[in-house]
């Protein structure tokens, strides 16, 4: 986290990365973001609300349902996602070096075959 901290992101915890990891930016429902991070309602709701209130979160109306809310990443919180693909790309780079391109590849495909294999998202069965 201390490099999150030095690009500006002091007030993210790592626990956040779980919701902006899993958010996407089309907008998603609370419980479909639950879902797709494995955490209780609650625990969802308390994180959005918290990058919600840093500023890297917004909730908007549902077109397809008016009371539902939709939860989107805020231009704050682009810019983190950006960034945060940005990093991950480096590292899969770096990381690639060390094996070869195509071995590191093989080894993504063989943990994402096993996550698609569960059935579920994070891998659990």
């Amino acid at each position: 986290m201390a490099e999150a901290e030095s690009h500006g992101y002091a007030d993210i915890r790592l626990a956040h990365l779980q919701i902006t990891g899993n958010l996407g930016t089309k907008g998603i429902r609370l419980t479909a973001l639950a879902a797709r991070a494995q955490l209780s309602l609650a625990a969802t709701s308390e994180l959005v609300n918290e990058l919600q209130g840093l500023g890297y979160l917004e909730r908007r109306p549902d077109p397809s349902d008016a009371r539902a809310k939709l939860i989107f990443p805020s231009p704050r919180g682009l810019q983190l996602l950006r960034e945060a693909s940005a990093k991950v790309r480096e590292l899969e780079q770096l990381w690639g070096s060390y094996a070869g391109r195509d071995r590191f590849e093989a080894a993504l495909q063989t943990l994402q075959d096993v996550l698609d294999a569960t059935g579920k998202p994070g891998g659990q069965a």
